[in-house]
């Protein structure tokens, strides 16, 4: 049985940090929790209280970068004044801007796999925290309108507003552009064309979110 080291007490932030460090220092995933437990000096057992895998680290990661955005955007006075559609690239520009701090990490572990699916499984909680909130929004909107014709589905926009995030995500890993201006433009039109869509006037944005795309993967 390995012999216990003489490790403090470590936080869950503590852990968070050691693992984002390992990995870019090693360019590399810990292959073993006993591994990453015995280079960082943790115990074993203190971290099983914490995390159940390494895996689990990486979805907690994540779940952290989403819930740093969120407290970010409670503490705005004016963000709760605003609109659906402000709320949303709100979200979409801070997330973002909460990447780009974990530029190099991030780019890793999504690339760390060459089956892409695998690589986004460290995604789940925030695919549940994006619906949750863009399914809020649309539920808020549709709560001021008397007319259910022109109340909009939750559940379709929730998972839009996922697989655009997506779209985002790919879009932000490949830009190259000077602060990433471009992925800015991208989450603007984006976003104003799913709104858009939703209010059953999608056309003219469509057509210049399309002119976009074309521009950036053919130009």
């Amino acid at each position: 049985m390995p012999a216990k080291t003489t490790a403090k007490k470590p936080s869950k932030e503590n852990i968070i940090t050691a693992y984002m460090n390992y990995v870019l220092v090693n360019e590399a995933v810990p292959k073993s929790v006993f591994k990453f437990c015995k280079e960082n000096k943790i115990e074993e057992d203190e971290f099983y209280k914490l995390f159940g895998s390494v895996a689990g680290i990486q979805k907690a990661i994540w779940n952290l970068f989403l819930e740093n955005t969120m407290k970010l955007l409670s503490k705005n006075k004016e963000y709760h004044e605003f609109s659906s559609r402000d709320k949303m690239l709100t979200l979409f520009f801070t997330f973002f801007e909460m990447l780009k701090l974990n530029r190099s990490y991030v780019l890793f572990v999504l690339n760390v796999d060459k089956n892409s699916l695998k690589n986004l499984e460290q995604l789940k909680g925030v695919r549940t925290g994006i619906k949750d909130f863009a399914k809020e929004l649309i539920e808020e909107d549709n709560s001021e309108k008397s007319s259910k014709i022109t109340k909009h589905n939750p559940r379709l926009f929730s998972e839009g507003a996922w697989v655009q995030f997506l779209f985002l995500l790919k879009f932000w890993m490949d830009d190259t552009s000077a602060d990433f201006e471009k992925t800015d433009i991208a989450i603007e039109k984006s976003v104003n064309t799913i709104f858009d869509v939703f209010d059953n006037t999608p056309l003219d944005s469509i057509i210049d979110f399309g002119k976009f795309l074309f521009k950036e993967n053919f130009s």
